[in-house]
C-alpha cells in the first residue's frame, strides 16, 4: 500500500512538473516568437498554454483516482477537456490562417535560433516525462496514465515539427518553411481539439490524454 501511495505521489508531481514547465515554455516560446516574428515559435508557445489547461485535468484526475480509481470523469475534468478542445480549436483557425498569409506575402522571420533553442530543450523534456509517466503508468497498471505518456508523446512531435522548420529558415533562409511549421503545429492542434470533445464525451480516442 505504501509503494502504491508513493506512485500516486509521483504521478502527482509529473502533473504539477508539467504543468510549470508548459507554463514557462509557452511564455518564453511566445515572447521570442512574437520578438522574432516567427509564427511556428509563437503557435508553439500558444499550444503551451492550452496544454496547462489539459494539465489541470490531469493532475485532478490523478487526484480522484487516488481516492476512487474506478470512478469515470467528474464534472471538472469535462469542463477542462471542454476548454482544452476549444483552446486547441481556436489555435488551429488561427494559425492556419496566419500560416497561409505569411507563406503568400513571402513573409520571414527575423531569426529562428530561438525556436530551435526551445525546440531541442523540448525534446529533451518530453522524452524525460514520457519515460517516466509510462513507469509509473505501468507500476499502478493505469491505462490513463499510460495514455498521458501518449499525449506528451505528440508534444514531443510537436518539438519536432518546430526544430525542422526552424533548423530549415535558419540554414537556408527560405522564409516559408517557418509559416509550413506553423501549419504543421496547426494540424496537431486540431487533432488535439478533436480529441479532447470526444474524450468529453466518454467516447475513446487515440490519445487520451485525461483518459479515467
Amino acid at each position: 500500500m505504501g509503494s502504491r501511495e508513493k506512485l500516486y505521489r509521483t504521478a502527482t508531481a509529473l502533473a504539477l512538473i508539467t504543468i510549470g514547465y508548459n507554463l514557462f515554455e509557452g511564455a518564453v516560446s511566445a515572447w521570442f516568437g512574437f520578438d522574432d516574428e516567427s509564427l511556428a515559435l509563437f503557435g508553439f508557445g500558444l499550444d503551451s498554454f492550452v496544454e496547462v489547461v489539459s494539465g489541470a485535468g490531469i493532475w485532478h484526475m490523478v487526484r480522484r483516482q487516488r481516492e476512487n480509481p474506478v470512478q469515470g470523469h467528474d464534472l471538472f475534468e469535462r469542463r477542462a477537456l471542454r476548454i482544452t478542445g476549444g483552446g486547441f480549436y481556436l489555435l488551429a483557425a488561427g494559425l492556419t490562417l496566419s500560416g497561409i498569409y505569411d507563406g503568400w506575402q513571402g513573409h520571414a522571420p527575423v531569426t529562428t535560433f530561438w525556436g530551435i533553442v526551445v525546440a531541442c530543450v523540448s525534446i529533451l523534456s518530453m522524452w524525460l516525462l514520457i519515460r517516466c509517466k509510462l513507469k509509473v503508468g505501468r507500476a499502478l497498471g493505469s491505462q490513463a496514465m499510460l495514455a498521458d505518456a501518449a499525449c506528451t508523446k505528440v508534444c514531443l512531435y510537436l518539438s519536432v515539427v518546430l526544430l525542422c522548420s526552424s533548423a530549415g529558415y535558419q540554414l537556408t533562409g527560405i522564409g516559408w518553411l517557418d509559416a509550413a511549421g506553423a501549419l504543421g503545429i496547426s494540424w496537431f492542434c486540431l487533432k488535439e481539439g478533436r480529441e479532447a470533445f470526444a474524450k468529453a464525451r466518454g467516447i475513446p480516442c487515440s490519445c487520451s490524454c485525461n483518459c479515467g
